[in-house]
């Protein structure tokens, strides 16, 4: 599968993920003033030490009372410090994720259908759920203390260059020494979490195959194999995980190595004789303080690396999804209700540049009104054909026209409005039966939605179901036969009301009883509009005006049911194979 990844580097996309926090900068404003407070507070521990020692040293009344004073106030500016910070940057971070995850799944559903052929909805659900949640780590925890011991560790190091400013600069000499193993380890992380976002995409899309599909793994005996596949996956996920863990498992403590090292110096240095000699007990028992108390931020801060580059990682492939271009829509043309004549001219069509053609110098003119079937084997191009229309797919040579307008002038949405579809695979969405029957239309009126039912024959099993039209039907209509989603969905297609309408094997899923009603349905729906059928049962389009035949993305022959078979040609062959298949069944 190809990953969709942005190239920037590491700094350029946590500027990307940073411009999200715009809109909410006054939050952001408050947070950082809430960990500024927290740091001086924290800091503010070190010149308590240093007075709390000099004042051991010459006691006198107003030092007692205003020493303890000195502590009350700054826990308190500590606690109003971290409440400020910690509450306001969790407000800007779940904004900023809210916002980034809507717009990922908003600019989604205007990809165009090349896209969703060629990623797995595994791996795309992973990006909106998965995925963001690690930028949230970037967003939340790791900003939270950036800010929060970064500003301690600036308050920290502030003091002891005003207290000793020369032997902060040799505590500081190994700064460069802990650079290095960051940066070793950034890299290591961020790649390793490229590794786990995809593995995590596999076992999304492995576990969602086998659950979804689990008819089909049960009556084949396949239940092992599942497991194995969501074994493998896993596992894989695993090591990549346990990669992340040693890395930093190694990383931290070295880091903690160094900073212990410069502090034993520090310590060695500062017990000289020639320093104390300058420094009174408070400054010098200050300036230990201080530096000791500055291991806790630095770890933290070193830990946190994990965590950004995690979320670097992640916003690089969101990035990346969001660069992904949209559907075209350059049209202008608002159409009103169309009339219904389809015009292709010398349409040709392939999936990719490395793909053999789909359809082949197709020509056809259909009339507004015309009931036109196509037929043919698997592969053939019927589908690929009807797809052309709602302009899921764009034709890579010749052009398609409707009421003698090329289809790209119109306006895309207000196109599809115009087209009604119903699809052998159905989709049904986890509401109640009028909600899926109005689909995309909230406060449809309960009249219309029966009348579209009726006209389905669907009327009759949603008024037995528990709660009628309220019925929630389940995930794709678990709850539901085949035969009853099939009617629902073309009780969709009915309300919609649209000029053209596609049955992409609208009746393959029905029995005999139901399609019959269906039959009579479909007669009734299709009067006054366009409508194209593809169908594998030829029993079903007899009534057609007209009936194309397909092999190999060609037209090969047309005309109706009773020409075509005194034609005796390749439709007449199909009728004779399926005849003989049913009366063998």
């Amino acid at each position: 599968m190809t990953q969709v990844r942005s190239r920037d580097t590491g700094w350029a996309l946590y500027k990307q993920l940073l411009g999200y926090v715009k809109p909410h900068w006054v939050s952001f404003l408050v947070a950082i003033v809430g960990y500024a407070i927290y740091a001086a507070s924290s800091t503010a521990l070190a010149e308590m030490m240093k007075r709390l020692i000099d004042g051991i040293q010459s006691p006198d009344a107003a030092f007692r009372l205003l020493l303890p004073l000195f502590v009350v106030f700054m826990f308190a500016a500590r606690g109003l410090g971290t409440f400020l910070g910690t509450y306001f940057m969790s407000n800007v971070a779940r904004n900023v994720v809210h916002a980034l995850r809507c717009n990922v799944f908003n600019h989604m559903l205007h990809l165009p259908g090349r896209f969703f052929d060629s990623h797995s909805s595994g791996h795309l659900v992973s990006r909106v759920t998965y995925h963001v949640e690690q930028v949230t780590g970037a967003a939340t925890n790791a900003i939270t203390i950036l800010l929060r011991e970064g500003l301690f560790v600036l308050g920290l190091l502030s003091y002891l260059l005003w207290t000793n400013w020369m032997l902060t600069l040799l505590f500081l000499a190994v700064t460069p020494l802990i650079g290095g193993v960051v940066s070793y380890a950034s890299k290591r992380f961020r790649r390793i979490s490229q590794r786990i976002q995809d593995s995590m995409g596999d076992v999304t899309h492995v576990a969602s195959e086998a659950l979804t599909g689990y008819r089909v793994v049960r009556t084949h005996g396949a239940e092992e194999y599942e497991k194995a596949r969501f074994a493998r996956a896993s596992d894989y996920n695993r090591q990549q995980k346990m990669k992340e863990a040693l890395t930093k498992a190694v990383s931290t403590p070295v880091i903690q190595l160094l900073i212990a090292v410069s502090l034993a110096l520090l310590v060695w240095l500062a017990m000289s004789p020639a320093l104390l000699d300058n420094m009174t007990p408070g400054e010098f028992v200050a300036f230990i303080t201080a530096a000791s108390l500055m291991a806790k931020p630095v770890r933290q801060l070193t830990e946190i690396n994990s965590e950004i580059q995690k979320g670097i990682a992640a916003a690089g492939e969101l990035f990346g999804l969001l660069q992904e271009p949209v559907e075209p829509d350059s049209g202008t043309r608002e159409p009103a209700r169309l009339q219904g004549r389809i015009q292709l001219r010398n349409v040709s069509f392939r999936y990719a540049e490395d793909q053999p053609e789909v359809l082949k110098h197709i020509d056809l003119m259909i009339e507004p009104g015309e009931m036109v079937a196509i037929v043919g084997r698997s592969g053939s191009g019927k589908t690929t054909l009807t797809g052309l229309l709602p302009r899921f797919y764009r034709p890579t040579a010749g052009e398609v026209l409707i009421d003698g307008v090329p289809i790209d002038q119109y306006r895309l949405s207000p196109l599809r409005e115009q087209i009604a579809l119903v699809s052998q695979q159905v989709t049904l969405f986890n509401a109640s039966v009028a909600n899926n029957i109005a689909y995309g239309v909230p406060e449809a009126e309960r009249d219309s939605i029966k009348a579209a039912a009726t006209a389905a024959y669907a009327h009759e099993f949603i008024d037995r179901l528990p709660d009628g039209y309220d019925t929630i039907v389940g995930d794709n209509g678990v709850m539901l036969s085949g035969g009853q989603r099939q009617r629902l969905a073309i009780a969709r297609a009915i309300f919609k009301d649209a000029p053209l309408l596609i049955l992409d094997e609208a009746t393959s899923a029905l029995d005999t009883e139901s399609e019959r009603y269906i039959q009579r349905a479909l007669e009734e729906v299709c009067r006054g509009r366009t409508t194209l059928v593809i169908a594998h049962r030829l029993s079903t389009i007899e009534r057609a005006d007209r009936i194309l035949v397909m092999e190999q993305g060609r037209i090969v022959e047309q005309g109706s049911h009773a020409e075509l078979l005194a034609h005796n040609g390749a439709y007449a062959a199909l009728h004779r194979l399926q005849f003989q298949e049913d009366v063998a069944s």
